[in-house]
């Protein structure tokens, strides 16, 4: 469907193949097997020479839709799919590293990817080098060491930093690195990290591919060669997507552009907002101007996505009076849905971490995370001005 722009793309794509009695949604298949009158069909079916299922755990009609429609999103060969976004990173990079590899990422992922990073990994004796984020030149110096996988995150959650993909990619290939990209903050939408030369991408689909909150599931695309590697891991070690998941999946990304495309609308306009708040000591969005890669993220991304953070002076304390007084905004782990979501680091992306571990990668206490629903920003400013008004009102009275 690569004729047909993205948003029309988000509805059609991987759809119609599984199509049944004239059904025009794809049908919640719950089957755990899959039945075979000739013996020798079904043996070409389970060695892979014939399209079909055999079993649950390795595939699904329902699954595969949406693996296919991410496929096509991202403009890849293959799709594989997971139980949960950590399932697909762990999933992929335990398929490509063994005891006495070296792998090389950034300080700033994910709290549990980089519990994977300094507590798994190192247990399976793979060596891990995690290089200051925004910092080019030292991701290339240890790159050129050798490694065999490169991992990155941009937009990092939840300080938003952005690295240089192309550049990054360039320097994986050049020591034979498989390089890999979590996607999940920017969406297919913003970003298409395949065409900036990585090997793999991965996605949370339980944030803004679902995008209701409704739905676990983890997303990984790239060369069929590599992708298969992966799934044959993954159908081993059992991190299957469920049917029912992947339904909600593909229901939500039908509207992803629509969806994302307010999502950076609002969120670009709240950043912008907060700035004006003496409460606010920082302001974290890849579209604002005064971002430290800004201009990065202009060159490789076509918006700047649905997800900010901001640092409050008081810290905790005043975290913990600001936040219940927002009425548009639930308070929850997690992000990308539709509605607006907050959240404290140390509840939310990296609750593992302990403040010390948080303080090291430059996330503050009194940060807090903002994933920008599809409300209208009005409102959302509304809310914003009148809880920031009540957290003041507090502290006069207490002094």
């Amino acid at each position: 469907m690569k004729q047909a722009k993205f948003g029309t793309r988000s509805i059609w794509a991987g759809e119609k193949e599984q199509l049944a009695f004239g059904a025009t949604q794809v049908p919640v298949v719950h089957s755990v097997s899959f039945g075979y009158d000739n013996m020798d069909e079904w043996y070409e079916v389970a060695i892979g020479n014939k399209e079909g299922h055999i079993y649950g755990r390795n595939t699904n009609p329902t699954v595969e839709a949406f693996e296919n429609k991410i496929r096509d999103l991202e403009g890849a060969e293959a799709a594989t799919s997971f139980s949960t976004g950590m399932a697909a990173i762990s999933n992929t990079l335990s398929t490509f590293l063994a005891p006495g590899d070296r792998v090389v990422s950034i300080k700033d992922t994910y709290g549990g990817t980089n519990k994977i990073f300094t507590e798994f990994l190192p247990r399976m004796n793979v060596d891990v080098e995690l290089c200051e984020t925004a910092d080019h030149e030292a991701i290339e110096a240890e790159v050129e060491k050798g490694c065999k996988v490169l991992y990155l995150e941009t937009p990092t959650n939840p300080t938003v930093k952005i690295t240089d993909i192309e550049r990054m990619a360039k320097a994986g290939k050049a020591q034979g690195a498989i390089v890999i990209v979590d996607n999940t903050f920017a969406t297919p939408v913003n970003q298409n990290p395949l065409d900036l030369g990585v090997d793999l991408v991965i996605h949370s689909a339980t944030k803004f591919l679902g995008g209701h909150a409704d739905a676990l599931g983890g997303a990984l695309v790239g060369s069929k060669e590599l992708v298969e590697k992966v799934y044959h891991y993954r159908e081993i070690n059992g991190a299957t997507l469920d049917p029912m998941a992947a339904y909600l999946l593909l229901r939500g990304m039908k509207t992803l552009k629509l969806r994302v495309d307010q999502q950076n609308k609002n969120a670009q306009e709240i950043a912008e907002y907060l700035k004006t708040f003496d409460l606010v000591e920082d302001v974290f969005y890849p579209g604002l101007e005064d971002h430290k890669n800004h201009d990065i993220a202009k060159k490789q991304m076509r918006g700047f996505g649905g997800m900010l953070s901001f640092a409050v002076k008081g810290g905790v304390e005043t975290v913990r009076d600001f936040l219940p007084e927002l009425q548009f905004a639930n308070r929850a782990a997690n992000l990308g849905a539709v509605e607006t979501i907050v959240g404290p680091s140390r509840t939310t992306s990296h609750v593992e971490c302990t403040p010390e571990e948080r303080a090291a990668m430059g996330i503050p206490e009194g940060l807090i995370r903002y994933s920008a629903g599809i409300e209208d920003i009005e409102d959302l400013k509304a809310d914003l001005k009148q809880a920031f008004a009540k957290v003041e009102e507090k502290a006069s009275q207490k002094s």
